[in-house]
């Protein structure tokens, strides 16, 4: 892996902590990453694609909603089982972050019908895959799509650093969406006020939608949350969160 800046490094956990505050549940998760991961790695259209290999199909949470027509959806769908990406990817547990130029020569890639059909007529040149989940049937993966040129290794390369844990995030947020009501269990040793902190947390609110919630400042709500980690001995929202829904992380 290229050595990153100190600056690159701290993007780079802004990114992993503005997702993980937005994971309480898969829709939470999807969201977050197509916006907060933009702006570590630019991209004219950044998706999370959930792709059922066996069957095709596939469901996409993008950051630009309608960007891409139902003639369009329909091109890619009929090219994705020789999509380099996805060959690339499928059933590979160790697959790590892609981009077409990786594994296509770029002439080639632009003589081909998936070019020709699909990313012509978009307006895209490259792309590049990260992907979070690679478990039999199921590929779960950001996509980043752009122009102009075509993605660099830094680009890549901090995209690849925090892979890992958006794989953990993506696996966190689904545990939590598969958890009934009647579990929520706030931990006794929590006062009143922070287990209402920690149940708006459960419902993906932000730091300063809990404060207008509770009348209190987000600094305030910020307070809060240190006093929970402590007290629940774990250094991030999502952990709070489960440990709360006595999950097994």
């Amino acid at each position: 892996m290229l050595a990153m800046r100190r600056s690159d490094l701290e993007s780079c956990l802004d990114a992993v902590h503005a997702i993980g505050a937005a994971s309480a549940s898969g829709e939470g998760f999807a969201r977050g990453g197509v916006s907060f991961l933009r702006r570590l790695v630019p991209s004219d259209i950044t998706t999370l694609s959930i792709c059922e290999l066996d069957t095709g199909h596939r469901s996409v949470v993008s950051d630009v909603p309608d960007a891409i027509s139902k003639d369009g959806i329909e091109a890619f769908d009929r090219h994705l089982p020789g999509h380099p990406l996805l060959r690339a990817h499928r059933h590979n547990p160790r697959a790590d972050t892609r981009r077409i130029s990786d594994l296509v020569p770029e002439a080639q890639f632009r003589c081909s019908s998936l070019f020709d059909e699909y990313y012509r007529p978009i307006g895209i040149a490259h792309a590049m895959a990260l992907p979070v989940h690679v478990d039999g049937n199921l590929l779960v993966s950001f996509v980043f799509n752009r122009s102009g040129h075509d993605f660099t290794d830094g680009e890549r390369g901090r995209l690849e650093a925090i892979r890992p844990h958006l794989a953990n995030l993506y696996r966190l947020s689904r545990a939590m969406e598969s958890v009934r009501p009647v579990q929520w269990a706030p931990p006794p040793q929590l006062t009143p006020r922070e287990q209402e902190v920690l149940r708006w947390l459960a419902g993906g609110k932000t730091d300063r939608d809990i404060g207008e919630i509770l009348a209190i400042s987000p600094r305030t709500v910020h307070k809060h949350l240190q006093r929970i980690y402590e007290k629940l001995g774990v250094e991030t929202r999502t952990a709070a969160v489960v440990r709360a829904m006595n999950l097994r992380i």
